[in-house]
């Protein structure tokens, strides 16, 4: 090109100088004219040539020129050669009038770069500010990743890509040199929580979105595994058939069951399909991520959902009972379930027996399965029965010792004192347990001669030990007649001269109401005072917990029974009061009578005076009279 130049410079130079000649020798001689300097040169000859180029010559050469340069526009992808290498920088020609500068960084992704390479760049600008020729490899990777990223959208093809950072909600994708997003619901058909373990992993996506406004990506991994979860699903279901035997993995345990992954197909393992025994979690059998061997139950008409079982891969325990197992023998259960008739006792996975609450104990008082068996504890009982095709067993705790009812009247016999146990309370009496399998009750009446109780629990709590008599023993109906107060004599046959009708005692009201009050009297005798018995002089009447006299009015040995009086006291002391003044005015009557009588006789006539004295003799004496009334 530097040769095509001055070739053309000496030509122009050669064909100035020949018409400078041809002018001097010609032209006529012509007056001297001032000039000033070099208003005379001609910038267009070339004095080192004389070559002359016309107008059409000279459009030609230029056109030539300019064919010698490729011909690019802003935003254009071509390839260019490495022509230079600096600390920062690579020098890229693309065949234009100069090269192109790009970054170092841009080139991070290859390696052993060198002079001569061939690479993709886009013209960012011919010109930038500073006349320079501005091209970007990044850009360049960037528009094909897009071209490339919009076609496998269009076609679903499968593609690979590299996992870059961590970002809010997914991960960073690098596909094809462009940046994607992988939302954390895309990663994994399973939950993901840990997303830095996925960083710097090459993976497998499917595009599922792209905005080209933004030119923006969305890739999933997830829809990869849901295909060929979909494909596994297909070949299972067309050879689905119950009774078949699939091995599966546990990825989920919930309180109803297991739900299995049957390779692409999700089973469920129901709890009471687990086990021939009672479990109450599902996790006692199975663990996560644990493979097992399961048989198809049943499955809907659409196949997609799946009754799994584990425990009919092995056969029904009542099936194998051993053979020592019959009637008479001796077991050892756990408590598996309780009701209000009695327990069950799990013999082994899936043989079980009822322990009703009629033989628990030998005792006939009243038993509370629900309090007397605990879940989970073990005992060995009787087998009382045994069914082998109903599948059903009774078994007996209390055979497992001898009847003591056998021998009661020797051991317990009728009017013996013993210690026992409060084991139970009711309304009506005390349960007492003197030993496993023997008790009876003391009926609230025989709890104490001189108190009555409400309650027995006012007397005794349930826990503690009392002493009984026995009254009477029925051992067809295994029940035992006991007492507490016969312990003691009838103190009523000593009380009754000292509580006599009449009598006055001090007593103090320990509870009161609409009818009457209850009276603390001493020797710990308890009398009833009614309503209208404790009203005292001024009107009021005795309170709770106040002392005051009373008087019994009624006392009966039989009924066990004191009725006192509080009002009486003071109504009797008022009318023995009126009663002494009645019997004073009579006694003064009588004399002022006698007094008249012995004057009537002395004086045989009245005088005026004497008929005045007389008069009032008789006025105090009708006075006496009136009195007396």
């Amino acid at each position: 090109m530097n040769f095509i130049v001055k070739q053309l410079n000496a030509e122009a130079q050669e064909g100035s100088a020949v018409a400078e000649t041809t002018a001097v020798t010609n032209a006529p001689v012509a007056p001297a004219v001032v000039e000033t300097a070099h208003d005379d040169f001609d910038w267009s000859v070339d004095k080192r040539n004389v070559a002359h180029y016309s107008k059409d010559e000279k459009l030609k050469y230029d056109k030539v020129y300019e064919n010698t340069f490729v011909q690019i526009a802003d935003g254009e992808i071509l390839k260019g050669d490495v022509v230079a290498l600096t600390k920062t920088d690579v020098v890229i020609n693309i065949g234009f009038k100069s090269d192109g500068l790009i970054s170092l960084n841009e080139f991070r992704d290859v390696q052993g770069l060198k002079i001569g390479d061939e690479v993709e760049v886009l013209v960012v600008e011919k010109e930038d500010r500073d006349g320079n020729l501005h091209l970007s490899r990044k850009q360049a990777r960037i528009y094909r990743a897009w071209e490339r990223i919009m076609e496998v959208h269009k076609t679903g093809e499968v593609i690979t890509g590299t996992v870059t950072s961590k970002t809010k909600g997914g991960l960073i994708v690098d596909v094809f040199g462009m940046e994607t997003f992988l939302p954390g619901s895309q990663i994994d058909v399973k939950p993901v929580t840990d997303y830095d373990q996925f960083v710097g992993k090459t993976m497998e996506f499917k595009v599922v979105k792209i905005n080209e406004t933004i030119k923006n990506a969305v890739v999933s991994h997830k829809a990869l595994i849901e295909s060929d979860i979909e494909a596994q699903r297909a070949q299972i279901i067309s050879k689905l058939e119950k009774g078949q035997v699939l091995e599966g993995t546990v990825k989920n345990i919930t309180d109803f069951g297991a739900f299995m992954d049957l390779g692409g197909l999700d089973g469920l393992l129901y709890i009471t399909d687990i086990s021939w025994g009672r479990i109450s979690h599902p996790s006692e059998v199975v663990k996560m991520d644990q493979k097992l061997q399961v048989v198809v139950l049943d499955f809907d008409d659409d196949k997609k959902r799946i009754s799994l079982g584990l425990k009919q891969l092995t056969p029904h325990p009542w099936e194998v009972l051993p053979a020592d197992l019959a009637e008479g023998a001796i077991v050892k259960g756990k408590v598996v379930n309780i009701e209000d008739y009695g327990a069950f006792l799990e013999i082994k996975p899936g043989v079980e027996g009822l322990v009703h609450v009629s033989e628990i104990t030998w005792a006939n008082t009243p038993i509370n399965a629900k309090e007397f068996f605990k879940l989970g504890d073990e005992y060995e009982a009787k087998v009382v029965t045994l069914d082998k095709e109903a599948r059903k067993m009774s078994l007996s705790i209390k055979q497992m010792s001898e009847d003591p009812w056998a021998t009661i009247e020797t051991r317990f016999a009728e009017n013996s004192k013993h210690k026992g146990l409060v084991k139970n309370i009711t309304p009506y009496g005390v349960f007492v347990e003197l030993e496993p399998g023997i008790g009876g009750m003391i009926h609230i009446s025989d709890l104490s001669w001189l108190k009555r109780f409400n309650h027995p629990s006012e007397y005794v709590k349930v826990g503690e030990h009392i002493d009984i008599i026995i009254l009477g023993i029925d051992k067809e109906n295994r029940k035992l007649q006991l007492g507490h107060k016969q312990l003691e004599e009838d103190p009523w046959n000593a009380l009754e001269e000292t509580f006599a009708v009449g009598t006055v005692h001090e007593g103090t009201v320990t509870r009161k109401d609409d009818k009457g009050a209850l009276v603390q009297l001493q020797y710990g005798l308890e009398g009833f005072a009614p309503n209208r018995h404790l009203n005292k002089e001024d009107g009021k009447q005795v309170q709770a917990d106040e002392t005051a006299q009373f008087v019994v009015i009624e006392f009966d040995r039989n009924e066990k029974r004191i009725v006192l009086s509080h009002a009486r006291i003071w109504e009797q002391a008022i009318a023995e009061e009126k009663e002494a003044v009645k019997k004073e005015a009579k006694v003064e009557s009588e004399k002022t009578k006698k007094a008249v009588k012995n004057i009537q006789s002395k004086v045989e006539k009245a005088t005026l005076g004497d008929l005045g004295a007389l008069a009032d003799i008789r006025a105090k004496l009708e006075g006496g009279d009136e009195a007396t009334k």
